[in-house]
């Protein structure tokens, strides 16, 4: 597999913020995976690499998943919530993320 060169200005980008739920905690402890919400025009190789760069860990797999947003009520008018985009980034074995702790 060819390694490709990203720009790191399109890196620093792609990651918004963790996503830090039970369901995502649990999922950390169970399957040593860290959720993040991404931009979504995100591709898996683009979050593999921008999670290396910035957390300086080894990513062994990444899985993307669209978030439908939700029809939400307004007062009397009825929303729409926009769609999001998240990734599930699977850490080699001894790998961690800590996000209490400053890195």
């Amino acid at each position: 597999m060819s390694t490709v060169k990203y720009n790191d200005a399109r890196l620093l980008q792609i990651i918004l913020a963790p996503q830090v739920s039970e369901k995502s905690t649990y999922v950390a402890d169970k399957h040593e995976q860290v959720i993040f919400r991404v931009t979504p025009d995100a591709t898996k190789p683009e979050v593999k690499a921008a999670v290396e760069l910035l957390f300086k860990v080894q990513v062994e797999s990444v899985q993307i998943l669209n978030v439908k947003g939700k029809q939400k009520r307004f007062g009397r008018f009825m929303g729409r919530r926009s769609d999001w985009k998240k990734a599930f980034v699977c850490l080699k074995p001894g790998q961690e993320i800590n996000f209490v702790a400053g890195q």
